[in-house]
């Protein structure tokens, strides 16, 4: 059991590294503007759009399925990954995961609402050919879900005794 949680922390801390050896090494004065954190959202966030996408077309082109059910099972499974290697790998926190996961389908539904059935499905429904409008309302939430995830969700707290 014990070589379990070593290995699992031994890849926290190995993606940690990496991610700020990476950002260490941005051109232009990149890396005091870029949070390692950021670069482990997008490579986290990357692969499980990815697997949305994946998913989407597997259920809308493979099986045939409506449109607005294959966007949200594509949708629920990516995020639910991501909140998971999100915790783990990219901000490593400890506090309680119920808590966190509560607060974390709230971000996600109104993330949901306004970016994958209001931006995404809405361009679709426009004429937009439904993968580009995917990509369109994935950039869009990007930048949401990284601060909502930053600073809201995974924020970490300042212990009482040191002033903000």
């Amino acid at each position: 059991m014990q070589d379990l949680a070593t290995n699992a922390d031994t890849w926290e801390i190995r993606f940690a590294r990496w991610c700020a050896a990476v950002v260490a090494r941005l051109p232009w004065g990149l890396d005091r503007v870029v949070a390692p954190t950021f670069l482990g959202f997008a490579v986290i966030n990357g692969c499980t759009f990815g697997i949305d996408l994946l998913i989407l077309t597997g259920l809308r082109s493979g099986l045939g399925l409506p449109e607005w059910l294959s966007i949200s099972v594509g949708y629920i499974c990516a995020f639910a990954l991501a909140f998971y290697l999100n915790r783990r790998l990219n901000f490593r926190s400890h506090a309680p995961a119920g808590k966190q996961a509560v607060i974390y389908t709230v971000v996600v539904v109104i993330n949901y609402l306004v970016f994958i059935l209001g931006v995404g499905a809405g361009l679709a429904a426009l004429g937009l050919q439904y993968h580009l409008a995917r990509l369109l309302a994935g950039a869009c939430e990007a930048v949401y879900m990284y601060s909502a995830m930053r600073w809201i969700v995974f924020r970490r707290r300042r212990p009482a005794d040191h002033p903000v």
